[in-house]
């Protein structure tokens, strides 16, 4: 009998141990095959800012484990869902400040949107593929239409159910209703601090007590809800928009370290509350904490960078980066182990991706093949890409070509570029000057990014006789 085993073994936090990984819907005897979907979802971002460098790791993670999971069971088996969280005070904050002359709502989804392109330009220019689905958080708060589930109705049965209370305008879970709170991040309850992005006020029971509904003022974004006009918690956004798209219990929830507490606690806490499981998901993965040049990104040490920072502009080493470098170098690092992003360790991912293709090109041409099985097995092994990448050498040493250029492809890397600008990014180089000429800079950024993951580098001037703008271009890693 078919358990789903393909030789994937993962660590989850929640048992703290490497597991055989068997999706649960091959334990389940009543689905056909056909039917049968490995389901993961991970914490995307919240559409403040642009994304910084430390962002970029989760998405390269789990897209390569996205990646292994479609080789391993197909690719209309494997089901990804990454949300956008567009409602946030953070958001809130960036839309008065930087729009203060437009009403709240329409500064707000000024900034949502252009930082929700940007993410994407960004993900896109790292060798990322799309999510299967990439919900946002508003489009989920009130009952819908279709009858996917919903923020408030959620809500209202964790109150129903004796989990939840209605104090100070708010509505709080009740974390003392739930025995196992805690079991993810191995905190016990009295140690438990107040939930991120909620203060410890008088009317709650307890101070580890967080905010699943809060009253909104009428500067405020708000929906109507029996509590009144408010807007949801940060956490029950992502156990709504998980059961949307997986189901109530699924098989790998991802994300950062620094998201175990509180957010997947709390998380945890609302899914299986609300459904009367003893879990949300079988197995959790976080990927390890990103510094920079040995210390730790912050805009006080001068050292933030941004992804786009990287990639679009002279940031690190006076000059920028192609995306396949930047993802290569973040996974040379096992997921689990902090990783120091530094100039030193992008040289040497760009040296390793020219001698990759200095080789492939030298090499009589041959029929593409399934990706090495020495890879493979690497990879499986709770995703230890750096070995995956070892065995990548040892191919190219040994002159076999075709299987390492295979196994690559599987971590989204292809080194063997094409040399010069065919015709059709010739004509992306002129559209994106009448964009500028137009003012539309926006767009003329998203093609910048889109020639920029194809190595193609662009430098802006003005012709010394006539003033005019002038883009002059380089192919580059």
């Amino acid at each position: 009998m078919d358990d789903g085993f393909r030789g994937l073994s993962l660590t989850n936090t929640l048992t703290r141990r490497k597991e055989a990984f068997r999706p649960l819907d091959w334990a389940d005897g009543a689905l056909a095959p056909a039917d049968r979907r490995v389901r993961m979802y991970v914490c995307g971002p919240t559409v403040y800012d642009f994304a910084h460098i430390g962002n970029a790791r989760p998405v390269i993670v789990f897209d390569v484990l996205f990646r292994l999971l479609r080789h391993l069971y197909g690719e209309s088996h494997v089901v990804y869902a990454r949300n956008i969280t567009d409602v946030d005070d953070k958001i809130n904050a960036r839309a008065a400040r930087d729009f203060p002359g437009l009403p709240l709502n329409e500064a707000i989804a000024r900034v949502t949107e252009g930082t929700a392109a940007q993410f994407h330009r960004d993900v896109a220019a790292l060798g990322n593929l799309p999510p299967t689905h990439e919900p946002r958080a508003t489009a989920f708060v009130s009952p819908r239409a279709d009858g996917l589930p919903d923020m408030i109705s959620m809500i209202g049965t964790l109150l129903e159910k004796g989990h939840a209370y209605v104090a100070g305008g708010e509505v709080l879970f009740d974390v003392s209703s739930m025995p196992a709170y805690g079991a993810l991040s191995r905190r016990r309850l009295e140690e438990q601090q107040a939930g991120a992005r909620v203060a410890v006020e008088a009317h709650k029971r307890d101070p580890a007590d967080f905010v699943l509904w809060k009253l909104s003022s009428e500067a405020e974004p708000g929906w109507e809800s029996p509590w009144g006009r408010g807007r949801p918690g940060w956490h029950i956004e992502c156990s709504v928009m998980s059961e949307a798209y997986l189901g109530r219990v699924f098989d790998i929830h991802g994300g950062g370290l620094d998201l175990i507490f509180p957010h997947h606690e709390n998380e945890l806490a609302q899914s299986c509350c609300a459904h009367g499981t003893d879990r949300m998901a079988q197995v959790w993965m976080h990927n390890g904490f990103l510094q920079v040049e040995g210390r730790k990104m912050s805009k006080s040490e001068g050292n933030f960078l941004t992804i786009a920072d990287v990639l679009e502009k002279e940031s690190v080493g006076g000059r920028r980066w192609p995306g396949e470098a930047v993802r290569l170098m973040m996974m040379k690092t096992h997921y689990r182990e902090p990783i120091d992003f530094t100039l030193a360790r992008l040289e040497e991912a760009v040296r390793e991706l020219d001698r990759w293709e200095r080789m492939a090109r030298a090499a009589p041409a041959a029929p593409a093949r399934a990706p090495d099985e020495a890879f493979l097995a690497a990879l499986c092994d709770d995703l230890n890409i750096a070995a995956a990448i070892a065995r990548v050498h040892e191919l190219f040493d040994a002159g076999q070509i075709a299987p390492a250029l295979a196994s690559l492809a599987l971590l989204g890397l292809d080194p063997v570029r094409e040399e010069g600008l065919d015709a059709g990014s010739l004509a992306r180089i002129e559209e994106r000057l009448a964009l500028l000429k137009a003012r539309d800079f926006a767009a003329a950024d998203a093609i910048r990014a889109e020639l920029g993951a194809k190595g193609i580098q662009l430098k802006d001037g003005k012709d010394p006789a006539t003033g005019e703008r002038t883009t002059s271009w380089e192919v580059r890693r």
